[in-house]
C-alpha cells in the first residue's frame, strides 16, 4: 500500500543543493522506494542529481510517494525533513 503526500516548497530559492542533500540523506535511510513528482516529472529521492533536475521553485507543489516495507516511517520522515529544510 503506497503512501503519498503533497508539500508546497516555501524556501525562497526553491529546491537547491544544500537542502536537497539533506532530503537525499534522509531518503537513503529507508528501504522503501521514495519518489518526488513535480508536474509530469519524477525523481528518485535517493539521487541528488534527479532531485535537482526537477527544478522546483518557491511556491510550487511537489508530490512524494513512498512504497515498501518501511513506507509509513519513510513518509513521516520525508514530510518532516521537507518542513524543516524547504
Amino acid at each position: 500500500m503506497m503512501k503519498e503526500f503533497t508539500y508546497v516548497i516555501t524556501d525562497r530559492v526553491g529546491i537547491h543543493a544544500r537542502p536537497a542533500g539533506i532530503v537525499v540523506k534522509m531518503a537513503q535511510k529507508f528501504q522503501s522506494e521514495i519518489l518526488v513528482y513535480r508536474g509530469g516529472a519524477q525523481a528518485d529521492a535517493k539521487k541528488l542529481m534527479q532531485i535537482m533536475a526537477l527544478g522546483v521553485k518557491n511556491g510550487e507543489e511537489i508530490r512524494v510517494t513512498t512504497e515498501g516495507p518501511d513506507e509509513d516511517e519513510a513518509a513521516a520522515a520525508m514530510e518532516n525533513v521537507l518542513k524543516e529544510n524547504l
